[in-house]
């Protein structure tokens, strides 16, 4: 009786050579790249590596062992925040010998939309990724159990999601943060205090929104209705959601933002409304990216450790490659808080 195609085994050169019509030489000339087989031959051959989802067991030629590539993926475009997590990956990787290669994810898997996990596993495989360090990304089972089989090390920069298997991660202490950033402003006399951040199902964002509650109940500060929303991690919900808040009747004398991106898009809001920051409105952020010193007034925010971050999730990730054991399946590194001017004492309620 044939087993269940998770229990048949893995497939072999033989297998895919048999299936194309081809000799097996053939079929390992077209995974190593070369250039002497015919554009047709070539195609099939590639069209029946994906229907048996084949990952080879070794890298190819071009990998030495003393030179391994590591691929950073990020979800959709490049931003502040990733820049900086990308940046912090490329200088550990400088120093530990090892090659990065940066692409964005605009699809459910890889770079192009619809593309099967599987594929895009079998595609970094054969392409000599000893390990992928994804930053924010929403990977699901069926892109970690693809990652496994193609035998792949995986660790994840502040996961939007915890998928069921344990999975390693590096982050920051986002609850802490939230918690700092809220008891800043409820010390210079805030109390109609908002917060807009990502969405809400994002782990990283959840952990911000329960420190700024934790500080509001324990100072007995009410949130009002509208005082807490969601959106994304960029410009415009700052904007948008930023304007909402400052049209609200009991208008906030202070916004808490889950991003420096979305502190600027309220600083503009605030502008349009001929709104002062921060005579009028005081607001936070939180990353500490570049744009909080370039902001005017210079944003005070949460200091995370980005490049810090990314060079851990780097070392991470060849120490898995190599097969040792990890000490913990989640590392967070410490925030703090950085004030400049975008945030005053209340003068007025």
């Amino acid at each position: 009786m044939a087993g269940s195609p998770e229990k048949q085994a893995r497939p072999t050169l033989a297998t895919v050579a048999a299936s194309a019509g081809v000799s097996v030489a053939t079929v390992s000339k077209v995974l190593n790249g070369r250039r002497d087989v015919a554009a047709a031959t070539r195609i099939i051959v590639q069209e029946v590596l994906q229907q048996h989802d084949y990952v080879r067991s070794s890298p190819p030629r071009t990998e030495t062992a003393g030179h391994p590539t590591v691929e950073v993926e990020v979800d959709g475009a490049l931003r502040a925040y990733s820049s900086e997590v990308v940046q912090g990956v490329i200088d550990a990787g400088a120093h530990a010998g090892v090659s990065i290669v940066v692409s964005t994810r605009v699809g459910d898997a890889g770079n192009r939309p619809g593309e099967r996990p599987a594929v895009w596993a079998r595609a970094l495989a054969t392409s000599g990724r000893r390990g992928v360090v994804a930053v924010t990304s929403e990977l699901t089972a069926e892109h970690l159990n693809a990652l496994s089989r193609a035998k792949i090390a995986l660790v994840v920069v502040d996961p939007m999601n915890m998928p069921r298997a344990r999975v390693t991660s590096v982050g920051s202490t986002n609850f802490a943060g939230g918690l700092t950033a809220t008891q800043h402003l409820l010390g210079l006399g805030h109390r109609r205090i908002c917060y807009i951040g990502d969405k809400e199902t994002a782990a990283c964002n959840q952990a911000r929104v329960h420190g700024y509650r934790a500080a509001m109940e324990g100072a007995g500060a009410p949130i009002l209705p509208g005082y807490v929303a969601s959106g994304l991690f960029d410009y415009d919900t700052g904007v948008a959601m930023g304007a909402a808040m400052l049209d609200l009747p009991q208008r906030p004398t202070a916004i808490f933002a889950g991003c420096d991106e979305i502190a600027l898009g309220v600083i503009e809001a605030a502008r349009i409304r001929g709104l002062s920051v921060p005579r009028d409105l005081s607001v936070v952020g939180f990353d500490d990216t570049q744009l909080a010193r370039m902001a005017s007034p210079p944003l005070t925010t949460v200091r995370q450790p980005l490049r810090e971050i990314g060079g851990v999730a780097l070392r991470t990730v060849l120490r898995l490659a190599a097969g040792e054991t990890v000490e913990s399946h989640h590392v967070e590194l410490a925030t703090g808080l950085i004030v400049r001017g975008s945030t005053a004492k209340l003068t007025q309620d």
